[in-house]
């Protein structure tokens, strides 16, 4: 049988591309849900062709463009983000692949859990804001999450077949982004064109911001903690431009593995999927001979001190990591929107991320309200500043 799958987040980069997957191994995958958020067209699209049982556009304002789409074809159309927490609890739903950006992703991902599907796991901001409730809630209900991010599917594939063989340390990779080796002075300068260049991925515009920032590398550092059930001490950034080790395991003896490959989402997502076979594809092979020297580098976290900030968050626990990624995901929009430069975007992370009122041992609804807090911090502070 095969295994049949919810895509959250079907219209964005990680959505797309896991239906590339899709399509080299139809009698692997069946698609059950396809979720989008305002691209209305290329969730009907994406419908249309690979025919999933429901779909659901989180922007209600075209929920009667996809359903005179789709109303004729016998697929069910809904609107909302409330839908989302209802479609990954169908009973023929096996998987459900997160690909949602940002805090979106936690409630549907809660309700999932809860009914027992395995997680496929792209959406890091649900370990980031609540990685202690989603990791005892997985316990409890026998829920596998397997990543997605490149970084993380490499440790995942580098402790299979470890069990009981304790890690000393994990050292996630960066390709330090288009701004490798700028000064401060330097970033301050950046445009919003200059930061959506990506040396090596190819990804949407949120994470690019946060990549360029390092901030994605922070998000990451925590989902690692949570994943791997790690000390903060025992994981490590390093810098490795051409972004073909994804990422290293070190364990107790001092021995090392890594997961090597081509900068290509679509193997962790292929991986992610049809866990625990490896199955082929027409994807292109890296050659040692296109890449003769590997090289490693230091973060300077005085210049990307986002990366320093989610260390910080870290340390401090409860809420203050939900509080980071919500007052980055503001501060992300408004570089985006140009209406703050590059720096600001740290600067004012770290300003909300201190002012939001701190629980050591969060529920749920303390996560929803700081990370509401954070929200609207950023959005008092920016217009305290026009008025000024």
């Amino acid at each position: 049988m095969p295994t049949r799958i919810a895509i959250l987040g079907s219209t964005g980069s990680i959505g797309t591309q896991a239906l590339e997957v899709v399509s080299c191994h139809p009698e692997k995958f069946e698609v059950i849900v396809l979720t989008g958020g305002q691209n209305a067209d290329l969730l009907i699209v994406q419908a249309l062709k690979y025919r999933p049982k429901v779909v659901v556009i989180a922007d209600e304002k075209a929920y009667q463009q996809v359903k005179s789409a789709l109303v004729h074809e016998g697929i069910v159309v809904m609107a909302g983000a409330e839908s989302l927490e209802e479609v990954v609890i169908r009973h023929d739903v096996d998987m459900v692949l997160t690909a949602l950006v940002g805090f979106a992703g936690l409630r549907p991902t809660v309700a999932a859990v809860r009914h027992g599907k395995t997680i496929a796991l792209a959406n890091k901001e649900t370990l980031v804001v609540a990685g202690q409730i989603i990791t005892t809630l997985a316990k409890a209900h026998n829920v596998s999450i397997i990543p997605v991010d490149s970084e993380h599917s490499a440790l995942f594939q580098c402790v299979v077949g470890e069990s009981g063989n304790a890690i000393e340390k994990i050292y996630l990779t960066a390709s330090g982004g288009p701004f490798r080796g700028y000064s401060i002075d330097q970033l301050r300068r950046v445009t919003k064109a200059q930061a959506l260049k990506h040396p090596n991925w190819e990804m949407g515009a949120k994470i690019t911001i946060d990549s360029a920032s390092m901030m994605n590398k922070g998000l990451e550092v925590i989902e690692a903690k949570w994943l791997f059930q790690l000390s903060n001490e025992q994981i490590d950034v390093v810098v490795h431009p051409q972004s073909i080790i994804h990422s290293l395991v070190q364990f107790e003896d001092g021995s090392m593995k890594a997961q090597m490959g081509l900068p290509d989402m679509r193997l962790p997502i292929q991986y992610a999927m049809a866990y625990p076979a490896r199955i082929s594809n027409p994807f292109p092979r890296f050659s040692f001979l296109d890449y003769p020297a590997l090289t490693f580098e230091q973060v300077d976290q005085r210049v990307f001190k986002n990366l320093a900030l989610a260390y910080r968050s870290m340390e401090l626990a409860g809420t203050a990591p939900c509080a980071l990624n919500a007052a980055n995901e503001v501060t992300n929009l408004l570089f985006r929107q140009e209406k703050i430069s590059f720096t600001d975007i740290a600067d004012l992370n770290e300003a909300a991320m201190d002012a939001v009122p701190f629980v050591l041992r969060p529920t749920l609804e303390d996560l929803y309200e700081a990370d509401a807090l954070a929200r609207e911090w950023v959005v008092r502070k920016m217009a305290a500043k026009a008025l000024s």
